[in-house]
């Protein structure tokens, strides 16, 4: 399985525990602000924000607090002025890694995110360096223990969905972006269980990561990134075989 769906994998797992030291809502939020002042705050007419609306409530996020965060992103409440900023680097094994941030100060930020990357073994690159690696997609993760594979490709194919892949323990379904809801939509109402549902960043190709060692490097950079409040979305082409990645990722 390539590294975005294993990641994503392993954030969904992490998420409890996230949410009970209150990272994610601090996340969630900058998300629903700047989804709201991008796009609007009906989230009827803003995907983006529904998306975020969506993690919020699944994260059991007070609906004051969406509102809120929802009202500073279109100006209706004063808030902080937040900016989004891609950066780009190699973590160890030459993984290309794209970083996704929110933040209120861009110098803060940047000298936080090298700051990672050089203590765990990776290197900041150039802005281009490696986004053309990643394609933005619809990425849905499925136990596969809930569905076989002939019911779930009826059921995504025919609502839109670009591929289907058996990586291990999980489904992992590919849409377009604007597809992503209603793919999610006809899943839901099949009765089929999600373990995430996400717009993510899809490598076109993987870097293999087999040495123990590398693998635990990789892992902590990965981790020491999410851990980073204004960082909101960590993506890599790492390629961990799962025994590897059962051992470092505990």
């Amino acid at each position: 399985m390539s590294g975005h769906s294993k990641w994503s994998t392993i954030k969904h797992k992490k998420a409890a525990q996230d949410a009970k030291r209150g990272k994610v809502f601090t996340k969630l939020i900058k998300e629903i602000t700047v989804a709201a002042r991008l796009g609007g705050g009906d989230p009827a007419a803003n995907p983006r924000l529904r998306a975020a609306i969506d993690a919020a409530k699944a994260q059991n996020m007070p609906k004051n607090n969406i509102e809120r965060a929802v009202k500073k992103g279109t100006g209706e409440l004063e808030g902080v002025s937040y900016e989004e900023v891609t950066y780009e680097g190699y973590g160890p094994g030459g993984v290309a890694v794209l970083v996704e941030t929110i933040t209120d100060n861009r110098q803060r930020t940047v000298a936080d995110v090298r700051h990672i990357f050089a203590k765990r073994g990776g290197n900041m690159g150039e802005p281009g360096s490696v986004a053309w690696i990643f394609e933005k997609k619809g990425l849905i993760i499925i136990d596969k223990a809930k569905v076989d594979e002939d019911t779930l490709m009826d059921v995504a194919l025919d609502a839109g969905a670009e591929d289907i892949e058996d990586n291990g323990s999980e489904w992992e379904i590919e849409t377009r972006p604007e597809n992503l809801d209603a793919v999610k939509e006809a899943i839901n109402s099949a009765g089929i269980e999600i373990l995430s549902a996400e717009v993510s960043m899809v490598p076109s190709n993987t870097v293999a990561i087999t040495e123990e060692k590398q693998a635990e490097q990789l892992m902590k950079l990965m981790n020491a990134l999410e851990e980073n409040d204004d960082v909101q979305n960590v993506y890599a082409n790492f390629d961990i075989p799962d025994e590897v990645l059962e051992k470092v990722a505990s």
